[in-house]
């Protein structure tokens, strides 16, 4: 066997090597799995169902829109509007058109990659004899490449943008979550306002005719100043109230317009005719804890950042192996375009290359980085499912207890108004003094405005309650009354 022989028996036995190797390394992945953190939870909720709740299973579709179990077809307008153009939504939107576009860059890694490239050059040469030379030249050649993913480096970015785009998407649902409650929170505000100024109003109406009767008894002398006086100033002080809640009013107005992607000051005309609070469904469906879990946007975000990091461990860990990368290119020269053939030169190269870090202080210490936020990620996912379950205790506490001031402000509005009229008849009869006009006047307000603000309140309770169990995205595009942006999500 010649020289030659033996270095070609050499070089295909090491290429054979070589492949077999990497045939057996092939479909390893290196880097742990992630696997679903499980949440140990209670099975019911530490606060007592009270009347108007129930541990019943949560019905998606009615979950999914919520909204329209408070029969107000203005606020399901309103929050048509803000789900095609709140600014926070689009972003959202536009946060999964990038994530999307990253999780195909990594697919790209995957598969081989070619390119082209071609030159071409003249020169001319003049010498003092009298004669000259030219020279042209011509080459142009096809490069590929395509890096073996032995060690699964490459899948586990895959991997990792995938679980980024899903943790995006479940972001997009988080922000259209609250912007559904807040749409509807800023709403029922407004009718609020509208409800205490109307209650201050009618008041104001009332105890200005309480003055002019004080004022025309002391000018009949049959009574002294002081009750005029103090008609005076309890009929002042409720017109003071008045602009403090005009002020509330316009705001909540402009900050429902800029919620739905509008300027300030465009859904005046469209609110300034007063309307009814929502009032509330007469049974709200809980469910247990374990559906908060699956259902909350946030937890479900949280879980899908702690697969993506767990998915990047792998990555760095890919960086302590061999890299296996095949290339190959084609060439030619010539020294004519007008016959490229007659003078050419072709050139063809290719092989497998294998490359290796055998020292790189930086890979460790990476793989460390990585692991430290994989830890940091479950804390978080921890965290999620702990404050969304204290959000949703809170709010049931909150609304069964709303309910029962609501009850017991209503009895005393009823007791309230029944003392005044009581007051105002004995004092016209000249059976009593103003005093007990002026305190019963002042309770009377006093009773309508907290009644009014609770009746809002309890409305706001339910809202809150619905966006802590996670509502307002689940089969939306299988629920018939899901706005048409929503749909389309």
């Amino acid at each position: 066997m010649n020289a030659l022989s033996k270095t070609v028996s050499i070089e295909l036995a090491l290429g054979l090597c070589v492949t077999g190797a990497v045939m057996a390394l092939a479909g390893c992945t290196v880097g742990p799995d992630h696997v679903p953190p499980k949440t140990s939870v209670s099975p019911a909720w530490h606060s007592e169902i009270k009347e108007g709740l129930t541990t019943e299973p949560m019905d998606p579709k009615t979950l999914a829109s919520w909204w329209t179990t408070l029969n107000d077809p203005q606020l399901s307008g309103l929050i048509e509007r803000a789900v095609a153009g709140n600014l926070d939504l689009t972003t959202a939107r536009s946060r999964i058109r990038e994530s999307r576009a990253r999780r195909r860059m990594a697919k790209g890694a995957s598969f081989p990659t070619l390119s082209a490239s071609g030159s071409a050059t003249a020169s001319r040469t003049d010498t003092n004899v009298g004669f000259d030379t030219s020279r042209e030249g011509y080459s142009s050649s096809f490069d590929a490449g395509w890096e073996w993913d032995a060690f699964g480096g490459v899948r586990r970015s895959i991997e990792a943008a995938g679980a980024d785009l899903q943790a995006i998407e479940e972001d997009l649902r988080d922000v259209l979550v609250s912007l559904l409650a807040e749409t509807a929170l800023n709403y029922v505000e407004v009718r609020t306002y509208q409800a205490r100024l109307a209650a201050s109003e009618a008041s104001l109406k009332a105890q200005d005719q309480t003055y002019q009767f004080a004022l025309w008894r002391s000018q009949a002398g049959l009574d002294d100043e002081l009750a005029v006086h103090q008609a005076r100033y309890n009929l002042e002080n409720t017109r003071s109230q008045i602009p403090t809640l005009r002020t509330g009013l316009q705001e909540a107005m402009n900050r429902l317009a800029v919620l739905l992607g509008e300027p300030p000051g465009r859904l005046h005309g469209e609110l300034e005719k007063p309307q009814p609070i929502p009032v509330p469904p007469i049974e709200v469906a809980v469910g247990v804890p374990a559906d908060v879990v699956r259902r909350r946007p946030d937890i479900r975000r949280a879980e899908r950042e702690l697969a993506a990091q767990t998915a990047r461990i792998g990555v760095a860990t890919a960086a302590l192996y061999p890299q296996f990368t095949l290339n190959g290119s084609i060439g030619l020269e010539t020294q004519s375009l007008r016959d490229p053939l007659s003078e050419r030169t072709w050139s063809v190269s290719g092989g497998p290359r294998i490359s290796w870090a055998l020292f790189d202080s930086t890979i460790r210490p990476n793989i460390e980085v990585q692991s430290a936020l994989q830890e940091q990620a479950l804390i978080r996912y921890k965290t999620a499912v702990l404050t969304s379950l204290e959000e949703i205790e809170n709010t049931l506490i909150a609304y069964a207890q709303e309910q029962q001031r609501r009850d017991n402000l209503r009895q005393a509005t009823e007791a309230a108004q029944a003392a005044s009229d009581l007051a105002q008849f004995k004092y016209q009869a000249g059976l009593t003094d103003f005093s007990n006009v002026l305190d019963a006047e002042r309770s009377l307000l006093s009773f309508q405005d907290q009644l009014n603000q609770s009746n809002g309140t309890v409305t706001s309770n339910v809202i809150r309650l619905y966006k802590a169990l996670g509502g307002g995205w689940t089969s939306m595009a299988a629920t018939p009354t899901a706005p048409k942006a929503v749909k389309q999500l």
